[in-house]
């Protein structure tokens, strides 16, 4: 069978098919012209990646009889979710016919893998769940419940080891020179340059990644984004200051952190796929916008997880300069927040009146 690089999103296989394939002037899968080719009749390097992420999963029959049925699902259904190995325009045929050719052996030892209802043990075994899951209570509610009303500082509800090596799978490099926006509400004056950074410590505001009194830049990847993060009404004034990076940085992609390979050399795929959730969770939590109604306590957990991003050392020097993470009000947008705002110097400053708003809506 043959299918091309776009078929497949994957960080660590893609570059497999580039490297191996063949050009070719379109793919029977996805129709994507002048994409490299990959023949499962002519190449075999996917198989071993492919295989020994198929290990951690069980036959339906072979499962403890108190399994949970809702955790059962089709290992197509599973590459596709909990993975995003795809791209997805692909349906579930294509993908069942390509994981079928790339692992044909397989298929032919052991079918009921493919065909039929599978699941990963470990998810219902306590004891694994307790050495492997990046809580230790195997729930995010516990671990917020902790830092809000018992221990705000010390928890030992999260394993630190493991946050740090999923860490070092989502580091993201930005160069000198990389511009980033950020907005305050003003007059029509607006406010001048030296005015546009972090706010002094005794003046800093509790957010999503900061305490109170602690200095943090917040930062957009555009225009339309720091305006919708200020959440600027209409007639308002708005200063937006141009932001340059003074040096080379390396932050921690959140947004990435649920869509971690585990094809990547030295991950675990087991430990990986018990802590899908919680991942996704950081995801979630790190991006939530705060309602005018909501508590800042909402804001101790993902301040508690960036205190700790912040603390991480690489001979002797910090190792991650901020966060990066969606906007969840501007969809296009990215947002990124910097543990030392001296990094990046305002360059300039453009005062905007908001004129016109759009209000979205959703009937409860």
């Amino acid at each position: 069978m043959k299918f091309c690089s776009h078929c497949i999103v994957d960080g660590e296989l893609r570059p497999i098919i580039e490297t191996f394939g063949q050009v070719e002037n379109s793919c029977p899968v996805c129709g994507k012209r002048k994409a490299f080719i990959y023949d499962t009749d002519v190449h075999s390097k996917l198989t071993d990646n492919f295989e020994q992420l198929f290990e951690i999963y069980t036959p339906e029959f072979a499962l403890p009889h108190d399994f949970p049925a809702e955790e059962k699902k089709l290992l197509v259904t599973e590459l596709i979710d909990r993975w995003h190995i795809f791209n997805d325009k692909l349906s579930s045929t294509d993908v069942y016919r390509i994981i079928r050719a790339v692992c044909a052996e397989k298929y032919t030892s052991m079918p009921s893998l493919f065909d039929a209802p599978i699941g990963i043990a470990e998810l219902n075994d306590t004891e694994f769940l307790r050495a492997h899951s990046l809580l230790r209570s195997n729930s995010w509610n516990d671990f917020v419940k902790s830092l809000k009303e018992q221990n705000r500082f010390h928890t030992n509800h999260i394993e630190f080891t493991i946050l740090d090596r999923y860490c070092s799978y989502i580091r993201k490099v930005y160069k000198k020179g990389t511009v980033f926006f950020r907005g305050r509400l003003s007059t029509e004056d607006g406010f001048p340059a030296e005015d546009m950074s972090a706010p002094p410590s005794d003046k800093a505001s509790a957010g999503r990644v900061n305490s109170a009194g602690i200095r943090c830049l917040y930062l957009a990847s555009d225009l339309d984004t720091t305006i919708h993060e200020i959440r600027a009404g209409v007639f308002d004034y708005v200063t937006i200051g141009r932001f340059e990076l003074t040096q080379d940085i390396v932050v921690v992609d959140l947004k990435a952190i649920d869509h971690i390979s585990p094809f990547i050399e030295g991950l675990d795929p087991l430990e990986h796929a018990i802590n899908k959730e919680h991942l996704k969770r950081i995801n979630l939590e790190i991006g939530r916008p705060l309602r005018r109604s909501d508590s800042i306590l909402d804001y101790i957990p993902t301040q508690y997880i960036a205190d700790f991003i912040k603390s991480i050392m690489y001979e002797g020097k910090p190792e991650y300069a901020g966060i990066e993470y969606n906007s969840t009000i501007n969809q296009s947008g990215q947002n990124l927040a910097i543990f030392y705002p001296e990094l990046f110097v305002c360059t300039g400053v453009e005062v905007y009146h908001i004129n016109e708003l759009s209000y979205g809506k959703e009937k409860l």
